[in-house]
């Protein structure tokens, strides 16, 4: 036999009087740390992959604001703030005092960095947080001299506004206000996980809901405590209110889908954590039926309302969802407002339609936590 064959021999099967060195024992303890080591290399380079791919997406969204874009929203700040009464209130004719309206119209200033007493907008912001806390009611619920809208959309927004504000305010009243708001919110939750109009447990449907959850949400930031369980059956009641194609029925009881509220419930979804699955995939791919384009996405009814959800939630969906119904919504935008600076709405109102407008132009600044990526 040859040398090569004797080696190959002795490769494959050791003379037992063969000597070998013995393999170093690899200490137990050792390998599990080196196995956590690794473990937390290789989860560390994809966090930071995420996190360089939303930065990216941000860097990428902020050059979506032109100039022109600029231009509408200082134009519509500048009319918001002219209209401002001296309560501190926003909003006219039925809508004249709404808690709802006079919150966006205080957020679309936020969203544009003022905050209560500083910034451009600094005083009106203070002056709208004077006038929500003063609407506050000793059971927390929030409402202003127009109930007659859905009081707990007013409150829901009037919380989620100023939960934005607990932190940048040294109120010792706001987290007095704002907690008992919440805790309002939380007890008048019904058995099915909803909200409506009143501040009782009784029916639900799914935009009173979405509002509710948004206001939760941003107390939740703020560091106000929302109980876990409390969320968990909310988002069920959205999931549940899905329908076959994608959108989302009214209530609970049946109906069809229509694009504001299932914009609306999206979001709702991506706010409470929820950001994949398929009830966000197929409500997102219903969303996409109404993007914006001339003449089409104003026939659906409260255009404003439902563009100020939709953009939220692409927002969150990012790529090209996002890069594709920016630009259309804010030529949309820009195209329609008024010369004085405002936007027009049958449903919504002026005030209320120029805030969302605002915020909606606004949404790449990611100023404000409960819009933030």
């Amino acid at each position: 036999m040859t040398k090569l064959g004797s080696r190959m021999g002795r490769l494959e099967a050791p003379m037992a009087n063969e000597k070998r060195s013995p393999k170093p024992m690899r200490h137990p303890f050792r390998v599990l740390i080196f196995g956590i080591i690794r473990h937390c290399a290789v989860v560390a380079l994809f966090l930071i992959a995420g996190v360089a791919c939303a930065d990216d997406v941000e860097k990428q969204a902020a050059k979506l604001i032109t100039p022109a874009t600029h231009k509408a929203v200082d134009q519509g700040l500048k009319w918001l703030a002219a209209g401002q009464r001296d309560d501190g209130s926003f909003g006219a004719g039925v809508y004249r005092g709404n808690v709802a309206v006079s919150a966006l119209s205080g957020m679309a200033m936020m969203c544009g960095g003022s905050t209560p007493g500083r910034g451009p907008y600094g005083a009106q912001v203070n002056r709208c947080v004077d006038y929500l806390l003063a609407s506050a009611q000793p059971s927390g619920f929030i409402t202003g001299r127009d109930a007659s809208h859905g009081p707990m959309y007013g409150h829901g927004f009037a919380t989620m506004f100023l939960a934005e504000c607990y932190g940048m305010s040294r109120r010792a009243e706001l987290r007095e206000k704002l907690s008992k708001a919440v805790k309002l919110i939380v007890e008048c939750q019904n058995k099915q996980g909803g909200w409506r109009y009143q501040p009782v447990r009784a029916d639900a449907d799914i935009s009173v809901t979405v509002c509710e959850m948004m206001a939760l949400r941003a107390a939740r930031n703020a560091g106000i405590f929302v109980p876990k369980e409390t969320i968990d059956l909310a988002v069920d009641y959205v999931k549940r209110s899905q329908n076959a194609d994608g959108g989302f029925m009214y209530v609970l009881q049946g109906g069809e889908s229509a694009f504001p509220r299932s914009a609306a419930a999206v979001t709702a979804l991506y706010t409470a954590g929820v950001y994949k699955g398929p009830e966000i995939t197929k409500g997102l791919d219903y969303i996409a039926k109404f993007a914006p384009a001339e003449g089409r996405a104003r026939r659906e009814g409260y255009y404003f309302y439902g563009h100020y959800y939709a953009i939220q939630a692409m927002w969150q969906a990012g790529a090209t969802r996002w890069q594709g119904w920016y630009p259309a919504i804010r030529d949309d935008l820009i195209s329609s407002q008024r010369d004085g600076g405002s936007w027009d709405a049958e449903q919504e109102g002026s005030h209320c339609a120029t805030a969302m407008a605002c915020i909606i132009l606004q949404i790449p600044n990611n100023y404000l936590p409960i819009f933030q990526r």
